[in-house]
């Protein structure tokens, strides 16, 4: 970051635990890609290459020493976890993964039915070779899940071995930890935080600034936040510092001090 003469919320460096910025690759070109990480490198933490779009994307490993190569962590998205899943070849993906030089993935079940029990066994499996993800909560914005099982359900995959558990938001934040309208289901939050849960092990899922907004304003600047869209990452930065005029006040108004 420029010298400034301002005081500004304290941000931890990278490699960071908390206050992580988890970006969404949609299928950026990478000269596009070269321009965001010449000025949002420092504050991209993680990139998630979207669903399945590395199975698509030509040269994807000198894509992910781009990312590398800016301190920027690569994890493959969750659903394409979930064909490979289906399809029944958790053995080939591991292969394919060591063989595009990704130490990355995230497992899932927000697209599939899978049994808890073999999901925890894919983390374990996955766990003793990959940082390894999870992702709990249903796409379907149709779906209820009461917030005992969140819980139980974020413990359990956290004690299996994962980094982080990610909450469910949808590219689009209308599922998951959202209703179909983007509003936050704001009960379901504090019963996951009210319930032990250490905030830096979560990732909450915030595409919208509005939910950006909400989250930084009710669990601080040094939240963790994903599936920000690549034009956004600066954008998001500046609401953790309180630079823009939707976090101004709760960051440096009277009461923030």
């Amino acid at each position: 970051m420029m010298s400034h003469p301002l005081d500004l919320p304290a941000r931890s460096d990278k490699p960071r635990s908390s206050g992580r910025t988890h970006g969404l690759d949609k299928g950026t070109p990478t000269g596009t890609l070269d321009d965001y990480l010449s000025i949002a490198g420092p504050y991209l933490d993680l990139v998630k290459l979207g669903w399945g779009t590395s199975i698509v994307t030509p040269d994807v490993s000198s894509k992910i020493e781009r990312y590398r190569a800016h301190n920027v962590e690569v994890c493959l998205g969750g659903t394409l976890f979930e064909v490979f899943y289906v399809q029944d070849r958790l053995d080939e993906y591991e292969g394919w993964m060591h063989e595009i030089g990704i130490t990355s993935m995230e497992v899932s079940d927000g697209a599939i039915a899978m049994d808890e029990a073999d999901k925890l066994r894919a983390i374990e499996k996955f766990s003793a070779h990959f940082t390894v993800y999870s992702e709990v909560g249903s796409k379907d914005a149709a779906a209820i899940v009461t917030p005992a099982k969140w819980l139980s359900a974020i413990r359990a995959e956290i004690d299996a071995g994962v980094s982080h558990v990610i909450l469910e938001g949808r590219e689009s934040g209308t599922a998951g930890m959202y209703r179909a309208s983007g509003e936050i289901r704001m009960g379901l939050i504090d019963e996951i935080i009210d319930g032990g849960v250490p905030a830096e092990r979560l990732i909450f899922e915030a595409p919208r600034k509005t939910q950006q907004v909400w989250l930084i304003e009710h669990l601080g600047p040094e939240v963790n936040l994903g599936n920000i869209p690549m034009d956004e990452i600066i954008a998001l930065e500046t609401l953790r510092l309180g630079l823009r005029a939707d976090t101004l006040l709760t960051l440096h108004g009277p009461d923030a001090r």
